[in-house]
C-alpha cells in the first residue's frame, strides 16, 4: 500500500507523448504542466530518450568515486549562463539543493549574523531544512520545532523589509527567494523589492538565494528567471526540469560562496546519476536556443487568455511559459470538469489559481486547443 500523500487524477496511464498523457481506455488529455515543470520538451522526446539510452548502454550508476565527464560539462554551463565563477553541487532533487545552500549558509553563521529570511507563500521543499524557510504554515505547523533563526516577511512588501532591515539588518546571513513564486500563485518579484533586496545586500553583506527549481532553465524565457529582476544571487538552486525527465538538482555556489563548503562537508550516493546527467547535457545545449521562442508563445499564450474575457478571471500573471491564471471563486470542480474534456489542470492556492506550465516546445495549435477548452471551462 502506498501512503495516500496527493491528489490522484482519476485515470489509468499507459503512456504519455508531447503534451499528452493517455489513458488504459485509450483517451488522452493535454498535460498542461509537464509533470509540474518537469518535462521541459513534453513527455517521452525522442532526442532525449535517445541520451538516455546512450548513457544507459554505457553505465547507469558508478558512484561518486568517479567523475561523470557530463557532469563537468553540465557544471560548466551552468555556471556560464550566470556570467560569475563559481562550482556546483549536484543532488537530486530541488529540495536538496535547498538543503546544501541551508548547509553552506549554517557553516559560515556566527552568534552575531544567523539569520534566514524567507517569504509566504514561497515554496523550497518539504524536508524539515527547507520547511524551515517553507512559506506555507500548514506545511510547516506539524513538525515545529524546525531551524531556529528563520524569519518570514511579506513577499513584495518593501515598507515592512525596509523597517526590519534598518534594525536588524547586521544580523542577516541569507535571503531565500524564488523571483516568480511558483506555488505561492505565480507571483513575480516587484522592481522596487528586488532593489531593496540589491540595496540592503550592498549595505549588509549577506547572501541571496535565488530559487530557480521551478522558474528556472528557461521556463521564463530567461535562463534564470532572476534576470528579468536584476536580482545578484550568491547561490542559485536549480532542479525539475534540469535532468530533462529524471530527477536530478543542483546548488549553483557563485563567487566566494564556492570557498564555503570543502571536502567531506556533504554527499550524495546518487547525484549526479549518470543517467540523469545526460539528459541534463542535452537540456543546458538546447535550452538556451530556445528562449526567444519561449519569450514569443508565452506572449501569444497571455494574449489569447486575456481575449478570453472571462469574468471569473481575475488576474493573468508570469513570465514566458510560466503563467497563473487567478480566479475570481474557488473552484473546487473545475479539474474534474476539465479532465472530462481532456484537460489536465494543476490548481493551486486553494483552487483559486490555475498554473500552466506547459512544455517548452508546445506548439501554437496546441496552445489553441488549450485555449479552447479552458473558453468553455471559465467562460
Amino acid at each position: 500500500m502506498i501512503l495516500e500523500m496527493y491528489d490522484y487524477f482519476d485515470i489509468e496511464v499507459e503512456k504519455a507523448e508531447g503534451i499528452y498523457i493517455y489513458d488504459k481506455k485509450e483517451n488522452k488529455y493535454i498535460d498542461t504542466f509537464s509533470g509540474i515543470g518537469v518535462m521541459a520538451f513534453g513527455h517521452s522526446y525522442k532526442p532525449l530518450l535517445l541520451k538516455f539510452q546512450e548513457k544507459m548502454k554505457k553505465y547507469m550508476h558508478i558512484s561518486n568515486f568517479f567523475l561523470d565527464e557530463d557532469a563537468l560539462y553540465v557544471a560548466e554551463k551552468l555556471i556560464s549562463f550566470t556570467g560569475k565563477k563559481g562550482k556546483v553541487f549536484f543532488t537530486n532533487s530541488g529540495t536538496e539543493a535547498v538543503e546544501a545552500a541551508l548547509k553552506a549558509i549554517k557553516k559560515i553563521s556566527h552568534n552575531k549574523k544567523n539569520k534566514i529570511i524567507y517569504f509566504k507563500n514561497g515554496f523550497h521543499g518539504r524536508t524539515l531544512g527547507a520547511l524551515s524557510i517553507n512559506g506555507f504554515e500548514n506545511l510547516k505547523a506539524p513538525f515545529r520545532p524546525l531551524l531556529s533563526k528563520c524569519q518570514e516577511f511579506l513577499f513584495n512588501d518593501v515598507n515592512g523589509f525596509n523597517d526590519y532591515m534598518e534594525h536588524h539588518g547586521e544580523e542577516v546571513i541569507a535571503i531565500f527567494v524564488e523571483p516568480i513564486q511558483g506555488s505561492g500563485g505565480i507571483i513575480p518579484i516587484t522592481d522596487d523589492f528586488s532593489k531593496a533586496i540589491n540595496f540592503w545586500k550592498e549595505k549588509y553583506n549577506y547572501l541571496i538565494i535565488s530559487d530557480e527549481i521551478q522558474a528556472g532553465i528557461g521556463r521564463t524565457g530567461k535562463f534564470y528567471s532572476y534576470e528579468h529582476f536584476n536580482l545578484k544571487p550568491d547561490i542559485i538552486t536549480l532542479g525539475k526540469a534540469l535532468g530533462g525527465g529524471l530527477p536530478l538538482g543542483a546548488t549553483l555556489f557563485l563567487e566566494e560562496t564556492a570557498e564555503i563548503l570543502t571536502k567531506g562537508d556533504h554527499g550524495s550516493t546518487f547525484a549526479p546519476n549518470p543517467v540523469s546527467i545526460a539528459g541534463a547535457k542535452y537540456i543546458v545545449d538546447n535550452i538556451p536556443h530556445m528562449l526567444n521562442d519561449i519569450e514569443e508563445k508565452g506572449n501569444y499564450f497571455f494574449e489569447k487568455l486575456e481575449n478570453l474575457n472571462s469574468f471569473k478571471i481575475m488576474d493573468i500573471r508570469g513570465k514566458g511559459l510560466m503563467i497563473g491564471i487567478e480566479l475570481d471563486d474557488s473552484y473546487h470542480e473545475l479539474k474534474k470538469i476539465a479532465l472530462s474534456k481532456g484537460l489536465l489542470l494543476n490548481m493551486i492556492q486553494n483552487n483559486f489559481v490555475i498554473r500552466l506550465l506547459p512544455a517548452l516546445n508546445i506548439k501554437y495549435d496546441e496552445i489553441d486547443k488549450i485555449i479552447n477548452i479552458m473558453e468553455g471551462l471559465i467562460c
